[in-house]
């Protein structure tokens, strides 16, 4: 089975052909295509890092914009009457991995 560590919207996510994963917004119409930066690359026995050089390129496809899960923020002060309150909803994009060459 070969998959791939990729590094995407600050974070790095395990993907393989196929897979689908959620990664913070990227700029791009849905069907457009997107170069993931791989880090480590594992082929059967054989592991590749980035340190060693890696040429392989993986592909993902965007399939739709979404926003992720409402945070609320509130801010309290005792005996000032100080209230705040804020919410918040994080822009996401889902991709589609559809090569790892």
């Amino acid at each position: 089975m070969v998959y791939a560590i990729v590094k995407a919207g600050g974070r790095q996510e395990k993907v393989s052909v196929g897979s689908v994963v959620v990664v913070d917004k990227i700029q791009g119409e849905v069907g457009d295509t997107v170069e993931l930066e791989p880090i480590m690359l594992v082929d059967g026995d054989k592991v590749t890092t980035a340190a060693d050089g890696i040429s392989a390129k993986v592909t993902a496809e965007i399939v739709r914009d979404e926003k992720g899960p409402k945070i609320s923020i509130i801010k309290y002060k005792n005996k000032t009457g100080y209230r705040k309150r804020q919410g918040h909803r994080q822009q996401l994009t889902r991709l589609k991995v559809t090569t790892i060459k």
